[in-house]
């Protein structure tokens, strides 16, 4: 009731606002879903068609037509504002641990501030300032590593007493709090409000908006957008946005191509209370409670207050085509551990009146983060969806981010985590998507310490090795759906023990990875890197070559069998992919990229490969077995399986070779590792794979071999100052920035991707630069640990963050790497960033709020126990992905 008021006031205020609009839509207003007439006929054409008139949608309209796009239609089945939007808490958090949803959110808060001013549309726009409460030390620390990078990115924050927040919040009983953080500028609106604001905005600017106006499907020819079918005629288009909430993935599956959009709704609660006998003053701060799993705001005297139960319930699995949201049943059962949380928190509220227990529902993703970008399939169809209850605080920038990718081709800021080519079709099953969002929805609280995985969902895409592996004690991790070992827990180890061994201190797999690491380095080691994205590119004549000679940075016209290291840059000269290519034959190449890069590789080079029934590119992924032989005996077992010399003058650095290992035939051997150490990849047929693993265990045993997992190959590429693409190297990085300029073909006089940018950097310099860092003053045993995203400071200024860091077993030191930037200590402007720069500062790497001494290096050190650079290991620098 109350919420249909708020919703009916905003309606009556926007469209006097906005009477050129109003004449678009129909005169009738009711809630029903049947449809009612349209005065105004529907354009044949447009430039671009968005589907949903919430907060994403309109976010993306106000921000194209900010941007000069002008021909936009914006479709809704229902009104503006009537799905989730409608239902939405109205809280803008910027306390965000991932970086770019902190960007998006920060940028949303600025832009609701002004709103109300540019549009004239009241938005409720009120900066109360959170408070985010801890019950445990753990929780503590998280907070504190937020801490630290909010205030890094200019956001005001601090860590306050349980004392201080009696003061900002009197209602708060904080008798089992350690602490709390408290950031002073977030903010309340009325986000049906804001939406509305929006297509004011957008309206004026020419944007045409339509309700009552559903969308059957998108037409696609030669794999692009053409067209948009609605139930009151077609429009032709050439981009298409998905922004229809939780019914984006039933929307990306109703095309003649289907799209996949991984989301899937839960019901969500919140309460309203009545005003309280002494109203609640409208400045006081909102409180996240994340151990008791909820939120309190201020809500017209009273409160609202809504949380994220432990077993919630997953909805419209089968899908469902109702119009707009109404609210769902009550469940006062399901809600109840809410209530008690909320009664602990507030005691004083025991008799206080509830107007409603409101239940909406809200679409979450797989992993927890949005779901952005264009469709890997089809040209010209983009998604904005998946906010995960978080709707409000990322639509400014988010609709930001998607406008500038629709008219610059790029966004502003890296959004791979975001990037809808993050998911494979794998995860679009429906029964995996209601099981991973029952698991999803409980995490938004849970406290995440580093290196957690998700439950639901898993043995999805497995090796052949998988039962060998797990039955020696693997212990798994799930990267793009695949399996992946971390470690293995040496029998008669206490597994329940080290599977919840979760901290932000020293774990406790630390000896085990370090016996592994110390196994890679002294005798052999073998390592199943089966997850790795493998593509065949071959032609009839020279089309593949010389394709590939413009789409990669270095020189790939090299003898048939050796290797070669390269970049998949952008027009920025930024990494698209980092890879390594083997020439199989003159006409024909074999592909190795990180594991994620599956969809997104394929994508970026189908888009850009061209169109000719001579030139093949096939995903040979699951067709091969991949497994690494890590150490200086790897030579010996590999010698004796194959009765082929495998020594440094038979088989050099970066070569590829077809053998015969054991019984088995067409074994792709490759003389790298990803590491830095000696050793060997054997790219093996999937049926051969048991038989080869068993023959190299058997042969290996006299030279002391033993498995090894994905946590023993971060120690060691980190420790050699390897890069990994992802963490590391993104769209945004360039090979000039991390030191890889031998791996560029600019001498050679050939044209390729990205060329410019690099020769414009060659001559005027880097502004950011990838150092390393080994701290010096950090107790491995007592101190927290660096993960990645901590703040570095040169000489007490910020310049930059780490991307990953691991503990060096042969250094016994933490090493991080991150990027140093330059900034002008008066205008804050960004400067070129020199080798002297790097050398000349004092550094400091922040956990959680505390710094400790780092001393920077700009290169490996070749041996670890001297600092001579050696040729060899300058070509092998940077082979690591993930």
């Amino acid at each position: 009731a109350a919420g249909m008021f708020l919703r009916l006031l905003s309606d009556i205020q926007w469209r006097a606002a906005h009477p050129r609009w109003r004449r678009t839509t129909s005169s009738q207003r009711s809630t029903s879903t049947t449809a009612e007439p349209h005065p105004v006929s529907l354009p044949a054409q447009a430039q671009v068609v968005i589907c949903g008139g919430g907060i994403m949608g309109t976010s993306v309209a106000y921000h194209l037509s900010k941007m000069g796009w002008k021909d936009i239609v914006l479709l809704e089945q229902g009104r503006l504002a009537a799905g989730t939007t409608r239902f939405c808490a109205g809280i803008v958090s910027t306390a965000r641990p991932v970086s770019i949803d902190l960007k998006m959110a920060h940028y949303s808060n600025k832009l609701y501030q002004q709103l109300e001013q540019e549009t004239g549309v009241q938005t409720g726009y009120t900066k109360t300032g959170s408070i985010s409460l801890a019950q445990t030390q753990d929780r503590l620390i998280s907070l504190k590593r937020i801490a630290s990078s909010l205030n890094v990115m200019g956001v005001p924050c601090e860590i306050i007493s349980p004392k201080k927040v009696v003061q900002l919040h009197p209602l708060i009983n904080i008798h089992d709090l350690v602490g709390a953080m408290y950031v002073p500028e977030d903010a309340l609106v009325s986000s049906a409000n804001v939406s509305l604001a929006l297509a004011t905005a957008a309206s004026r600017n020419g944007v045409q908006i339509h309700e009552r106006t559903s969308v059957s499907h998108v037409t696609v020819q030669k794999g692009r957008v053409t067209g948009v079918e609605t139930d009151r005629g077609r429009i032709q288009c050439e981009y298409f946005v998905n922004c229809a909430g939780q019914w984006a993935y039933e929307l990306g599956h109703s095309g003649e191509e289907p799209v996949h959009i991984p989301l899937h709704a839960c019901e969500h609660f919140y309460l309203l209370t009545h005003p309280l006998e002494k109203p609640l003053l409208s400045s006081l701060p909102t409180v996240f409670d994340p151990d008791g799993r909820i939120y309190i705001r201020n809500w017209q005297g009273g409160i609202l207050s809504g949380g994220f139960e432990k077993n919630p319930k997953p909805l419209f699995t089968e899908g469902r085509n109702q119009l707009e949201i109404q609210n769902l049943q009550e469940d006062w059962d399901h809600f109840g551990p809410l209530l008690s949380a909320l009664l602990r928190r507030m005691p004083g509220l025991e008799t206080l009146q509830i107007m409603q227990l409101v239940n909406c529902p809200e679409s979450f993703t797989p992993d927890m983060r949005c779901i952005m970008g264009e469709s890997p399939t089809v040209r010209g169809y983009f998604v904005l969806a998946g906010m995960n209850s978080a709707g409000i605080s990322y639509g400014g920038g988010a609709g930001k981010y998607l406008a500038e990718w629709m008219v610059n081709g790029y966004p502003s800021e890296n959004v791979w985590p975001l990037d809808l080519k993050r998911f494979g079709t794998l995860q679009s099953s429906r029964t995996f998507l209601r099981h991973r969002v029952m698991e999803v929805m409980p995490l938004m609280c849970d406290l995440k310490v580093p290196r957690w995985d998700f439950q639901t969902g898993r043995q999805l895409r497995t090796s052949p090795l998988y039962d060998r592996l797990d039955a020696q004690g693997a212990r798994w991790m799930e990267k793009h759906g695949f399996e992946r070992v971390k470690y293995f827990v040496p029998p008669g180890k206490d597994l329940l023990d080290l599977d919840h061994s979760k901290t932000f201190y020293k774990p406790d797999w630390f000896d085990i990875v370090g016996s592994e690491v110390k196994c890679c380095k002294e005798a052999v080691c073998v390592i199943d890197m089966s997850s790795f994205t493998k593509f065949e590119i071959s032609s009839t004549g020279d089309q593949a070559l010389e394709s590939l000679q413009y789409l990669f940075s270095n020189d790939l016209d090299v003898p048939v069998g050796h290797v070669v290291h390269t970049g998949m840059l952008n027009e920025k000269g930024g990494y698209e992919n980092d890879c390594s290519i083997a020439r199989l034959s003159k006409r024909s190449f074999f592909m190795i990229s990180p594991t994620d890069q599956q969809v997104h590789c394929w994508a970026w080079l189908k888009k850009r490969l061209p169109d000719d029934s001579s030139l093949t590119m096939e995903d040979v992924t699951w067709k091969y077995t991949a497994l690494n032989l890590i150490g200086p005996r790897a030579v010996d077992v590999l010698s004796e399986l194959s009765y082929a010399p495998m020594t440094a003058e038979h088989f050099p650095s970066l070569f590829c070779k077809e053998m015969s290992v054991g019984y088995a035939n067409g074994i792709r051997v490759m003389s790298i590792t990803h590491t830095g150490e000696p050793g060997f990849v054997l790219y093996i047929p999937i049926e051969y794979a048991l038989h080869v693993y068993n023959e190299v265990m058997n042969m290996g045993q006299k030279y002391g071999i033993r498995n090894a997992g994905y946590y023993a190959l971060r120690s060691l590429r980190i420790e050699k100052f390897f890069a990994f693409w992802g963490q590391d190297l993104d769209a945004f990085t360039t090979p000039m920035e991390c030191g890889r300029e031998f791996q560029v073909k600019l001498e050679k006089g050939m044209q390729f991707l990205g060329q410019e940018a690099l020769l414009e950097q060659k001559q005027n310099g880097v502004y950011k630069r990838f150092t390393m860092f080994i701290l010096e003053d950090h107790d491995t045993d007592m101190d927290l640990w660096p993960w990645w995203g901590e703040p570095i400071f040169r000489n007490g200024r910020y310049v930059g963050k780490t991307t990953s860091s691991a503990y060096s077993y042969t250094l016994e030191r933490h090493v991080c790497l991150g990027f140093v930037h330059h900034f002008d200590e008066k205008t804050g402007e960004e400067l070129v960033v020199t080798t002297d720069f790097i050398n000349q500062g004092e550094y400091e790497i922040d956990i959680a709020g505390q710094r400790f001494q780092a001393k920077a290096k700009l290169y490996p050190f070749s041996s670890l126990f001297t600092q001579r650079r050696r040729k060899d290991e300058v070509e092998l620098s940077g082979y690591q992905r993930e």
